[in-house]
């Protein structure tokens, strides 16, 4: 009997589980990438919107105005002017993009609180692709306007708005099925890596976008809407949004140890300490701040039948319920001021670009995507410290602290050249989108799964909503703060962002002692 070939072998060494389980990572993989995509070509296209005329030709515009209504008085030939695109070529520019940053993520920010309440009472399939279809739709319809030459503000203010009130639905949908397919070991690595489709999407948006945007911007739009609305489809014919759907196991199946993160490792060995010391009573917090494993074990020890009734047959949290999770609070307020720090960049860093080193709007847009890079080894580098450690507020509190210096070094060092500008923003987009990765995915996951939920499986989506929704008014804020401190120097930007991330290591202090008191605590039973 003839060998098996080595491409089929390695395909049958993988259980039907574990390909489902890929399948649904790389899934909803693809899925928040389009969404990402399909946000990122307003900063892209912000620098054709507004050209930058040089005061000296002034009048030789004014004067070639006036020739050329002379030779043609009736018909206008272009719709675009010298400046850019009405009503964005005016001197109060920076102030009018920024309202448009403001209408989407205020939007965002508002409908992301509402929306992981409605997700959980929704199919998550059907949920997503409705959102997913609007978004194309919405991203679309801000790209029409260069197509049917419209010059109204509030055309796309509206098309903002109603964009990032429609994008609420892809996070806390695609973060609650990624946390039904995959437990805690390893949790930080896997959504670490899970998460670089935030930066795979701002890429990809911007290399599409950039594309376009000097010969017809209009399409820097339409065509990621178009993207978002064909993975919406997608997402209508294949999302399996629970393993027990296909009677997959809960969890990774494994009958050792070494699948297990650290923590879960020192759990099941817990029983081997004297009954004095496993009868002390513990502070709530220390006991279930993130490193608890309490889940994992149950998922091995429980019964299907027990886990089914978990996702079913119990209601859905409220609101004020997902708050007294404990860390919820503190990691929401920190994301809020990590988040304005990253979405400043995503929004403004082309046209800091632009202005700064003296490029055009693609190569600006092009450049701008090593940030982003950064991000992806951020992210990684985060959870796979974060899962060593068992530690994930001082993973983000650490990266948080070596942000603030570095934000001030790419304020001086980009200055001085295109290299310098390359080195220092794959540092800043590592040390930037690391805790926002974080927090956004395994954070998130480990809240939205804690011990006090009692296996309530339908408060993932809440919790996810609710840190996430926190964020978002920081997302919101930071652009505008930009837009409205940018007039007076770019300098003033890169100081409010510095200041934005020590109050996120600020709101992350508490929980860092937590954690390293737990610590402690653990080496202690170690030692006895």
């Amino acid at each position: 009997m003839a060998q098996l070939p080595p491409g089929f072998r390695f395909i049958t060494s993988f259980s039907r589980d574990q390909w489902y389980r890929a399948f649904i990572f790389s899934l909803t993989f693809l899925l928040y990438t389009s969404f990402h995509l399909s946000r990122k070509p307003i900063s892209i296209v912000k620098g054709e919107l507004h050209k930058h005329c040089a005061a000296s030709h002034e009048v030789e515009l004014n004067s070639y105005k006036e020739y050329a209504a002379q030779i043609q008085p009736v018909k206008k030939t272009s719709n675009v002017s010298q400046c850019g695109w009405a009503p964005f070529d005016k001197n109060n520019y920076k102030q009018l993009l920024g309202a448009l940053d403001y209408s989407f993520l205020c939007a965002y920010a508002i409908g992301m609180y509402l929306s992981g309440i409605i997700g959980e009472r929704l199919p998550i399939r059907y949920y997503l692709t409705v959102g997913m279809l609007a978004s194309g739709l919405f991203t679309a319809m801000f790209g029409f306007g260069y197509f049917y030459n419209i010059h109204n503000l509030w055309f796309y203010i509206m098309a903002q708005i109603a964009n990032g009130l429609v994008q609420t639905t892809g996070w806390p949908s695609v973060v609650t099925c990624i946390g039904n397919w995959f437990g805690k070991g390893r949790r930080g690595l896997i959504m670490g890596i899970w998460n670089s489709h935030t930066s795979v999407g701002n890429i990809l948006g911007s290399l599409i976008a950039a594309y376009w945007v000097s010969t017809c911007w209009g399409l820097s739009f339409v065509m990621p809407g178009v993207i978002i609305a064909v993975m919406g489809i997608v997402c209508f014919l294949f999302l399996i949004e629970h393993p027990k759907d296909v009677s997959c196991s809960c969890t990774p199946s494994s009958s050792s140890k070494n699948a297990l993160n650290g923590a879960c490792r020192f759990r099941v060995q817990m029983p081997t300490l004297n009954a004095k010391e496993t009868s002390k009573p513990q502070d709530p917090e220390m006991q279930h701040l993130l490193i608890d494993s309490e889940n994992c074990s149950v998922s091995l020890n429980s019964s299907p039948a027990a886990t089914e009734e978990g996702r079913h047959g119990t209601s859905a949290i409220s609101f004020l319920g997902a708050l007294r999770i404990p860390g919820v609070i503190e990691f929401s307020l920190c994301l809020l001021f990590a988040k304005l720090v990253s979405y400043t960049f995503l929004f403004w860093l082309p046209l800091y670009i632009t202005n700064v080193e003296h490029l055009d709007a693609k190569r600006a847009g092009d450049l701008s995507t090593l940030f982003d890079v950064g991000g992806i080894f951020g992210g990684i580098l985060a959870g796979l410290i974060s899962d060593r450690l068992e530690k994930r507020a001082s993973t983000c509190g650490m990266m948080l602290l070596l942000a603030a210096p570095t934000l001030y070094m790419f304020s001086a060092v980009s200055k001085m050249g295109l290299e310098a500008t390359v080195v220092m923003l794959l540092i800043s987009g590592a040390l930037v989108n690391g805790p926002y990765a974080l927090i956004t995915t395994a954070v998130s996951a480990d809240l939205g799964t804690h011990k006090s939920l009692k296996g309530n499986a339908r408060a993932l989506s809440t919790v996810t909503a609710i840190i996430d929704g926190t964020g978002s008014v920081g997302a919101a804020l930071g652009p505008l703060l930009a837009g409205l401190i940018s007039p007076s120097g770019w300098n003033n930007v890169f100081y409010m962002l510095i200041v934005a991330d020590a109050c996120a290591l600020l709101f992350l202090l508490r929980l860092i002692q937590k954690e390293l008191r737990c610590s402690a605590h653990r080496t202690l039973f170690k030692e006895h």
